[in-house]
């Protein structure tokens, strides 16, 4: 099966990153679906180590406020969802039921911390961009931000420590006068080989 070039602009050639979203809500019956479309992308040992926590309400917002770069907040206060996108430190908890086929899944990443970082760290992140990818298949604008401090957002929202806070996805319809002109991208000649 071969996807369209309409499809591709959409999830990527016209994509944008968003500065600012118009007043429209997001059902919370689509931040489920897009879940669900995401939880299918590929994760090593089908790890899936992402958690997703969804501000949705000002109150909620007002927490991660603290923590936002200054040329991050307005942006923030005007999506309709932000969210947090974390990593699960102890995520080879659930690897009986995710990955059945070894039962000596769990132990490997168990006994040995070092393993269990990269794993989190790189599938949590890949665990994001189809995250965002599923979101603008939906027909939402995606705002990723690395600009906060992450220290205080897991003091905040993950006090135990389990969880840590990757980066945060800014959710909903964007505003298309907020956009910034599209800076240049590597050429594939700068970031590729071909061995």
């Amino acid at each position: 099966m071969t996807i369209s070039k309409e499809a591709i602009d959409h999830l990527f050639t016209h994509a944008r990153t968003a500065n600012g979203f118009l007043d429209k809500p997001v059902p919370q019956s689509l931040l489920k679906e897009i879940y669900e479309i995401a939880k299918m992308g590929p994760t090593s040992m089908n790890t899936q180590p992402a958690r997703y926590v969804f501000l949705t309400t000002p109150e909620a917002k007002s927490r991660l406020m603290p923590a936002l770069s200054p040329g991050n907040v307005d942006k923030t206060q005007s999506a309709p969802v932000s969210v947090i996108i974390a990593t699960d430190k102890q995520f080879f908890e659930h690897m009986p039921t995710v990955f059945p086929n070894n039962p000596n899944a769990k132990g490997l990443f168990e006994g040995n911390a070092a393993l269990a970082a990269g794993t989190a760290s790189r599938n949590g992140t890949l665990s994001g961009a189809y995250f965002m990818i599923a979101a603008r298949a939906l027909g939402l604008d995606c705002g990723p931000m690395s600009g906060f401090d992450p220290v205080k957002v897991d003091a905040e929202f993950f006090p135990d420590g389990r969880y840590s806070t990757n980066f945060i996805v800014n959710l909903g319809y964007g505003d298309t006068s907020k956009l910034f002109g599209r800076n240049p991208r590597l050429s594939f000649e700068q970031a590729a080989q071909v061995l």
